[in-house]
């Protein structure tokens, strides 16, 4: 069984961690891959958006199983790609079509499909350039803080919530007249803000049945306390203390069903995972988001807390038969601690060296922004490197992950010191 797993960060690296786990024993090659995949598998050195260049190392290394981490290629349509090929036919492949893709490729489209689907999510409206002045006399209308997203994909940075109401008008502005997001932000859903606390839930379709994988709450701010700059994510914890069963309930109830019909009734290629971002108010569930892959760095909690065999699961859900599946979920805790580098997620520097890995004990260590150079492990991105551990309770979990963050190693670590502050 020959496994490729697209990606380079600490979602690809838990992936290929607990693949390697499998008694099919696989043999796993992750592309691009990173300084901690090389240790499970074969790292291939190519461009994601190069469609042809990954069936070429498809064709070469006879892949029998195609994991997409990342979104951004399933939004341009790497399963369609596939699927029109008849020499791909057996290749099967864990990830949206183009169209189910567009759940997270566009922030419009999912409120569209959650207003359809009749699930829980804010008050919205969608605007553009040309009604930026309407788009003004609705942020009147609403309370703050005032939420604004822009309609495409901005590397989980495209969200601002702000306090001031002529401040978020002078954003909108930056957002739809001046591209702050590039094209991402030539449309921008305004939504209403709804005070709780969020959380994520993961499930794992094959477009009719699903397993909902264990869930988890991650940390975007930068800073502690939840202040700063939004990032792709500085540590995260499974379970989440404040989720009982009752809740889990309506989640499923209310939020997934609804969610996974829909997937079935628009017709979707979608064999993959579905990543709901949920908001909790007063004990009730309401969708932000939906991300049509794992989230990072949620993966590095979820993917310790599987018990059963993940390969085994993907394959039956490629194959449709999601159903016969029976998941087991460990009852411990499991946190992660993000190191990041300094100055991130503004500008940053990558290169470092980085030092220290042998003294830690008790503790994963996921890859996400590094590779390896004359023998050296070095900072290659934003992100570095996640710290998950294992305990009896949060509180257990957590100081082990924090013990080994100060442990590790290179010139302008950083990280947050109070990830489960809130619990």
């Amino acid at each position: 069984m020959n496994v490729l797993i697209l990606g380079s960060g600490g979602r690809e690296h838990a992936i290929a961690w607990k693949i390697n786990q499998s008694k099919q024993n696989p043999k796993i090659f992750i592309a691009p891959g990173n300084a901690g995949t090389k240790k499970l598998g074969i790292n291939l050195q190519v461009n994601l958006s190069d469609f042809d260049a990954l069936a070429n190392l498809v064709e070469i290394h006879q892949i029998n199983l195609l994991v997409v981490g990342p979104e951004a290629p399933l939004v341009e349509g790497i399963v369609n790609y596939f699927r029109a090929l008849s020499k791909f036919d057996k290749l099967k492949i864990i990830g949206p079509d183009a169209a189910g893709a567009q759940l997270e490729g566009s922030k419009d489209f999912a409120k569209e499909f959650m207003a359809e689907f009749n699930v829980p999510t804010a008050r919205y409206k969608t605007f553009d350039s040309k009604t930026i002045e309407q788009a003004y006399a609705f942020l009147e209308t609403l309370n703050p803080p005032y939420v604004l997203k822009a309609d495409g994909l901005a590397g989980g940075k495209g969200v601002l919530i702000l306090n001031n109401l002529e401040q978020a008008k002078v954003e909108l502005a930056n957002m739809l007249l001046d591209e702050k997001f590039g094209k991402a932000s030539s449309q921008v859903v305004i939504e209403e803000y709804l005070d709780g606390i969020e959380m994520s839930v993961f499930v794992l379709t094959d477009g009719k049945d699903y397993l909902i994988l264990p869930e988890a709450k991650d940390y975007k701010r930068i800073g502690e306390g939840d202040t700063g700059l939004n990032t792709g994510g500085m540590g995260a914890i499974s379970p989440v203390p404040f989720v009982n069963s009752n809740l889990m309930q309506k989640i499923e109830d209310s939020i997934v069903k609804p969610s996974v019909a829909g997937l079935n009734k628009r017709g979707f290629n979608y064999k993959g995972f579905l990543f709901i971002g949920l908001m909790i108010v007063e004990n009730n569930p309401f969708v932000i988001e939906y991300n049509v892959r794992m989230g990072d760095p949620e993966t590095e909690v979820v993917m310790p807390r599987i018990k059963s065999d993940l390969l085994s699961h993907l394959l039956a859900c490629s194959n449709g038969k999601l159903a016969e599946e029976k998941l087991e979920i460990d009852d411990r805790f499991a946190t992660t601690v993000m190191l990041v580098a300094g100055g991130y997620p503004e500008k940053y520097e990558k290169g470092k060296p980085m030092l220290g890995f042998e003294k830690v004990s008790d503790s994963m260590l996921f890859h996400a922004g590094t590779t390896e150079k004359d023998g050296e492990i070095i900072t290659n991105g934003g992100r570095v490197l996640a710290i998950t551990s294992y305990g009896n309770n949060m509180k257990e979990a957590l100081s082990k992950s924090f013990a080994n963050a100060s442990t590790i190693d290179y010139h302008g670590k950083y990280y947050r010191k109070d990830i489960g502050f809130d619990l």
